[in-house]
């Protein structure tokens, strides 16, 4: 599959309409439900197979952030070979109480790992936490940049966002397959 006809099936399988409340507060008439794609196997792979020249060079880990990051980190842990930790938006209060299940992340490259992107703001909270355990956050990879200032916020706290697509690429060539 090229890369035109993975954004088409992309966004065949995820675009809706209609109105929802984005994680950044602001209100969209349309939305990528990454879940539709991020349940079907072989469109998974196919995505992760395509993210894969995209990792950083130097990456020691990937860290998928919950938790739609977490299917993406863990197919490109098994494509790449690269180990993959687990990062909770908030540590647990039993158990471990880790942040990253996985292991000990401090001193480690990591590459964060997200589905869609808007304005950064989980990336972000992320990154800190993780760089606040000891490890090295410099770079972040997405699915979907929504065009909504994300990788212009994520750059403000040292972080580069790669994205296999933008938002409007997708919609270019899902409109264009139509």
């Amino acid at each position: 599959m090229n890369t035109h006809q993975l954004a088409a099936a992309i966004y065949r399988s995820s675009h809706i309409t209609g109105t929802f409340l984005l994680r950044s507060g602001v209100t969209a008439t349309e939305y990528f439900d990454k879940y539709q794609f991020e349940s079907d196997p072989a469109l998974l792979r196919t995505i992760a197979e395509a993210m894969v020249p995209l990792i950083s060079p130097g990456t020691e880990a990937l860290a998928g952030l919950e938790l739609g990051g977490v299917p993406l980190a863990t197919i490109l842990s098994q494509i790449t070979g690269l180990p993959v930790y687990f990062v909770r938006k908030t540590a647990k209060t039993y158990g471990t109480c880790r942040l990253a299940e996985g292991g000990e992340v401090a001193g480690r490259r990591l590459l964060i790992i997200e589905d869609v992107v808007t304005s950064g703001g989980q990336v972000i909270l992320s990154t800190e936490d993780l760089r606040n355990l000891g490890a090295e956050v410099d770079d972040a990879l997405c699915v979907i940049d929504r065009e909504s200032g994300g990788p212009e916020k994520l750059a403000a706290v040292g972080v580069r966002l790669q994205a296999l697509y933008t938002m409007s690429h997708l919609k270019e060539a899902g409109e264009s397959h139509a």
